[in-house]
């Protein structure tokens, strides 16, 4: 399953963490896979370490790295580093899911950011691994201004690929706006989960606690009715 966004800095770290939680709370050996990281120079954890903290995953592997905070493309030419090649990184998906019952592949900013390089030498994106994977994917949008248009675009590039996909709101305010509920009810249909804010922030038990009720059961969790949810975030 791959985790995209609609930019960066949506929260696809912490929801690729909140599926790992409910997941493995069902059950589940989950393997969490970053195809490529940038910004690691500054020395922080890399997501995979932030999804290994809070859900602690069976498996967490990092592909490829690069030290400045661009897409892992642009990241790998400035640091004149090799960009990981698409099928290297296929491959090595398709090995975790040997081994696993699910396996989290989060991407890096948006849908279309790109990558790496394929054997050609073109330019290759999430979509694109998304297609040579034949994996459904996870849009984790903004729940203010804006995001109805950015979501609409990304699950409309994801259909043009036949690929299948769904949304979960990476971070609901603690006090909705009236933007906010109109959002929520555009988004309904394609809705997966809503993670509150700050929720990268819990204790590592509390989260994993916590996480089943913020997704739907097709992300293996026990949400399911989004008028209760609503009364209760209200």
């Amino acid at each position: 399953m791959l985790v995209t966004g609609t930019d960066t800095e949506v929260g696809k770290t912490v929801v690729t963490a909140a599926i790992t939680a409910a997941a493995q709370a069902a059950g589940l050996r989950v393997a969490v896979v970053k195809p490529g990281q940038t910004g690691t120079a500054t020395g922080e954890p890399g997501d995979v370490d932030s999804v290994t903290r809070l859900a602690a995953p069976l498996t967490g592997r990092t592909l490829s790295s690069y030290p400045d905070p661009l897409a892992p493309l642009a990241a790998a030419r400035v640091a004149e580093l090799e960009p990981l090649e698409l099928y290297t990184a296929v491959d090595a998906i398709r090995a975790e899911v040997d081994k696993h019952d699910l396996v989290l592949v989060e991407g890096a900013g948006g849908l279309l950011v790109p990558m790496g390089l394929r054997p050609s030498g073109e330019a290759w994106t999430v979509a694109d691994l998304a297609v040579s994977l034949g994996a459904p994917a996870v849009v984790v949008a903004r729940a203010g201004l804006g995001t109805l248009n950015h979501t609409a675009l990304t699950l409309e590039a994801l259909e043009r690929r036949a690929v299948p996909a769904g949304v979960v709101i990476g971070a609901w305010p603690a006090e909705p706006q009236l933007v906010h509920w109109a959002n929520l009810t555009e988004l309904v249909p394609n809705l997966l989960g809503a993670l509150p804010a700050g929720a990268g922030s819990m204790d590592p038990g509390v989260f994993r606690r916590s996480a089943p009720g913020w997704l739907t059961p097709d992300l293996y969790g026990v949400l399911d009715d989004w008028r209760t949810w609503a009364e209760d975030a209200g």
